[in-house]
C-alpha cells in the first residue's frame, strides 16, 4: 500500500510517501515556519536534498504545496495523486474516545476538533491537514492515529489525578500521555535490537524534542508517562512550562491581570527553554549561548536535564525490572551532552554510559553504554512516519 503520512506540527508539515510492503520512503520533505518565513525541505529520489521558498500562509496552504510537489514531473515521485491508497495523519489528541487509530469521517473529524482545548497547538493544525487533505483528495481514505492511543495501557493509579473524583466523572480530567506513536515504535525498536519479545521488553523511553515526554514501559505497555491531561504537563520543553506549581497560575493571573487565555498562552508558548534562557526554544541556539557564558542559557539546559533524571529516577523505581533506557526524538539522538548529563553518576546502580561511543553516536540506532551496564543505553531514532503509515494499512484492511 502507499501511504502519504501527513504529520501537522504548530508551524510545520512533515510527511513521508511510503511503500509498507517494503518500508521503502518514495519521497519525504518538511515545511517550517508556516504562517512566517516558510521554508520547503524535501528529498529528490536519488538522495538530494532541496530547499526552497514556499507559498505556506497556514496549513491548507502547505498540503497543497506538498501535493503540488509529489506530482511535479521534474522529480517523478507519483504520476497524480490517484496513486496514493491512503492518508495517515498524526493526530495529538484522541481523549477517551479513540482507543486505537480509525478511519477518519465527519463524525470522527468533529471529535478531533472538539480535543483541540486540551491540545490547542495540536490538534488545530492536525484538523487543518485533514480537512485540506478531504478537499484536494476527497476520494482517497484517511486514518487517524492518535498519540494518545499507546497510553489507554496505564492504570487507574497512573492516569487519575487527587482531584475530586467527580472531575474525572464528569469532565474525564485525567492523565491522557502524548507522543504515544513515538514511544511504541521506539519500544518495538529496541526490543528487536536486544533480542527480547516486544511484549516482554521494560524499557524507559526518553523522547526528547521541542515537546518532550518520558515513558515507563512494563511488558510492552505504557504504564506511565510525564505528559498528563495536555501536552503541557512533565519535563520543560521548548515553549512549554512542563509541570508547576498550580498556585503559581493564580497568583500570575491576579498580579498581572492576565486572563485564562493569556495564562495559557503564556504557559504553551512562552516558557520552557525560552522563557528561562531568553535566547531560543532551540537547544542548539541555548548550546551556543552558553558556551559564550551566557548564564540564563546554561541554567535551562542544566533545568532540563535535572527534570529528566527525576523522571529516570522514578520510573526505574516504578519499573523494578529495566532492560534498557532509550534516548529518541531531535534532542534524545542528538545532544550527545545531554544524554551524558542524564546519565550522570548512575554508575552505582550499575548504569554506565560509554563515553567515547555516546559522543559519535548521532541519529542512528546504537548502545551507548559499557558492555558490563547492567541497564543498556540506547539511541533509536523515532520513525512516527513508518508507524503511522503501517497503522494506516492495518485499520483499512
Amino acid at each position: 500500500m502507499r501511504v502519504l503520512v501527513i504529520n501537522c506540527g504548530s508551524s510545520s508539515l512533515k510527511y513521508q510517501l511510503i511503500t509498507t510492503e517494503k518500508e521503502n520512503v518514495i519521497t519525504r520533505g518538511i515545511i517550517e515556519k508556516i504562517g512566517s518565513a516558510p521554508e520547503y525541505t524535501y528529498y529528490k529520489k536519488n538522495g538530494e536534498k532541496v530547499k526552497t521558498a514556499v507559498k505556506a500562509g497556514n496549513h491548507t496552504e502547505a498540503v497543497r504545496a506538498v501535493m503540488d510537489n509529489l506530482v511535479n514531473p521534474e522529480n517523478s515521485f507519483i504520476a497524480s495523486l490517484s496513486e496514493i491508497d491512503a492518508i495517515g495523519h498524526r493526530v495529538v489528541h484522541g481523549g477517551e474516545e479513540f482507543y486505537s487509530s480509525v478511519r477518519i469521517n465527519s463524525k470522527v473529524l468533529e471529535s478531533i476538533e472538539k480535543y483541540s482545548e486540551l491540545a490547542p497547538l495540536h490538534n488545530p493544525p492536525n484538523v487543518q491537514g485533514i480537512r485540506s487533505c478531504m478537499e484536494v483528495l476527497p476520494k482517497i481514505r484517511q486514518v487517524a492515529v492518535f498519540d494518545t492511543a499507546f497510553h489507554q495501557t496505564m492504570p487507574e493509579s497512573s492516569y487519575i489525578y487527587s482531584l475530586p473524583y467527580e472531575y474525572y466523572e464528569k469532565y474525564r480530567i485525567r492523565r491522557y500521555g502524548f507522543h504515544g506513536t513515538s514511544h511504541s515504535y521506539v519500544a518495538k525498536k529496541a526490543a528487536e535490537f536486544l533480542g527480547i519479545e516486544h511484549d516482554k521488553i521494560n524499557c524507559i523511553v526518553c523522547h526528547l524534542g521541542n515537546g518532550s515526554s518520558i515513558t515507563a514501559v512494563d511488558q510492552g505497555k505504557s504504564v506511565d508517562t510525564s505528559m498528563g491531561f495536555t501536552p503541557l504537563e512533565g519535563l520543560p520543553m521548548g515553549t512549554r512550562s512542563g509541570s508547576i506549581d498550580p498556585a503559581i497560575v493564580f497568583t500570575l493571573m491576579q498580579r498581572e491581570n492576565l486572563t485564562a487565555e493569556q495564562i495559557n498562552g503564556i504557559l504553551n508558548r512562552s516558557s520552557g527553554l525560552i522563557g528561562i534562557s531568553g535566547v531560543s526554544n532551540d537547544l542548539r541556539d541555548i548550546n551556543e549561548a552558553a558556551s559564550k557564558g551566557n548564564k540564563r542559557a546554561a541554567l535551562a539546559k542544566e533545568i532540563l536535564v535535572k527534570a529528566i533524571r527525576k523522571y529516570i529516577g522514578g520510573y526505574m523505581i516504578e519499573l523494578g525490572k529495566v532492560d534498557a533506557i532509550i534516548f529518541t526524538a531531535g534532542i534524545g539522538e542528538n545532544e550527545t551532552s545531554v544524554r551524558e548529563k542524564c546519565t550522570e553518576g548512575l554508575e552505582v546502580y550499575g548504569i554506565k554510559l560509554d563515553r567515547e561511543v555516546n559522543s559519535r553516536t548521532r541519529s542512528k540506532l546504537e548502545c551507548i553504554s559499557t558492555p558490563d551496564s547492567k541497564i543498556k543505553i540506547l539511541v533509536v531514532p523515532t520513525n512516527e512516519e513508518l508507524m503511522i503509515a503501517m497503522e494506516t494499512e492495518s485499520v483499512l484492511r
